[in-house]
Parts: C-alpha cells; sequence; structure tokens
C-alpha cells in the first residue's frame, strides 16, 4: 500500500507526543507512591504503564492516516510493551530504562552487520529521501553505528549513577537532541556525496543536446 501523506506538523505531533506526555505525567506524580492489585508503586512506574497505551495509541494514528509504519516503529513499540511489563512485573524501574540502551544497542549492531557485508542499511532505509552516493552513505552508517553505540553506553552509565529525574530529562531531551544534531552535522560534512537529482538531470540534457557546428549528420 502506498504511503498516504499527511500534515508534516501532525506526524511530528504523534511521533513525539507520546515521550513529551509521559516527561509531563512523570514530573506531575514523581513524588507519589500508587497501590494498585494490593503492589505499591512508585510515580515513575506509574506514568512508564500510562506512557504504553499512549505511544501505542500513538502508532495506531500514524498506521491508519499515512496507511504504513516504519519497522523502527513496529521495533520501538513491541520493546516499549516488552520493558514496560517486564517493569510492572517485577516493580523495578530499571527494566524501563534499560529500554533505550537495547533500542540504541539494536540499532548499533544492525548496521555494523550492514558494515561488515560491506552494506549501508542506512541506504535501504532512508535512500529515497536522502540522494546520496554509496561512499557517502558507508561513512554515515559508520559514523551512525558508533554514535547509536555511545548513546546506548551513555543510557547504561546514566541511570545506574544518577537519580531518576535527571535520566527521564536527559532520555526525553538530550539524547534525542544530541542525536537530531549528530545526523545534521553529518550531512553537512558530507553535502559533497549528496545527489541533486536536478543538477543530474541539467548534466544530462548539456550532454545529449547537439554541440555547436553539429548538423545532427555522422
Amino acid at each position: 500500500m502506498a504511503e498516504k501523506k499527511i500534515n508534516p506538523i501532525l506526524k511530528q505531533v504523534l511521533e513525539l507526543g507520546p515521550t513529551l506526555v509521559f516527561f509531563g505525567i512523570y514530573m506531575w506524580i514523581k513524588d507519589n507512591r500508587y497501590s494498585l492489585g494490593g503492589t505499591e508503586y512508585s510515580g515513575f512506574i506509574v506514568a512508564a504503564l500510562v506512557f504504553i497505551p499512549i505511544l501505542l495509541g500513538s502508532i495506531a494514528a500514524l498506521w491508519w492516516l499515512t496507511g504504513k509504519l516504519s519497522r523502527m516503529q513496529i521495533f520501538v513499540a513491541l520493546t516499549v510493551i516488552f520493558f514496560g511489563g517486564l517493569t510492572a512485573w517485577f516493580n523495578n524501574e530499571a527494566f524501563f530504562k534499560m529500554k533505550t540502551t537495547i533500542v540504541y544497542g539494536f540499532f548499533a549492531v544492525i548496521l555494523g552487520i550492514g558494515l561488515v557485508q560491506g552494506r549501508s542499511y542506512m541506504q535501504f532505509v532512508l535512500g529515497e529521501a536522502l540522494p546520496m552516493k554509496p561512499e557517502g552513505w558507508m561513512i554515515l552508517t559508520r559514523r551512525l553505528t558508533a554514535m547509536f553505540a555511545a548513546l546506548a553506553v551513555a543510557n547504561e552509565v546514566i541511570w545506574r549513577t544518577q537519580t531518576t529525574e535527571l535520566w527521564v530529562k536527559l532520555e526525553t531531551f538530550a539524547m534525542p537532541a544530541a542525536l537530531f544534531l549528530f545526523l545534521m552535522a553529518q550531512i553537512t560534512a558530507l553535502g559533497r556525496f549528496v545527489i541533486d537529482p536536478d543538477q543530474d538531470a541539467e548534466d544530462a540534457a548539456k550532454a545529449d543536446a547537439p554541440k555547436a557546428g553539429d548538423d545532427g549528420h555522422r
């Protein structure tokens, strides 16, 4: 099924909204304790459990509006459900915090496997949106693999050594911002590899045009 176009602002709201809602709920109830089914849960765990249906609803809305879901969205949804379930079952915040490590680590491993095979899975996913020469994709993939690995390590260090509140703030804002700025910097640095379709068409037209003084006969 061809992907349907939706308002880009709405798309951003649906993609980023659940994380921001989780942040807001956590900051609101972080100091509270809740008794559910005879078990006492922290405000963090309750916020994490509320986050799961909000995220699934957002993904369902994207699927309904666009007719398509990316593999990454499906993977993130399954990861959140799995680790959210473990968090509730064992009443342990660590499982939900480890989710971020698993996601970033998974991306690093998948991209790394492609590099070992001499392929760029980034090109497979984003090639249509960002036309670029193969060597550019390989450079970007190597750097992004290292970035994902660094974020996975950073998440492990942060949640194991810092407060939950600091982890939530860094998870919500700092890590996504760092990844976004990294990608923007890399795309700018690799600009020489980016393919301009308009320029290619112009060059092809010039190559096909008759040379001056050529009467068109051989």
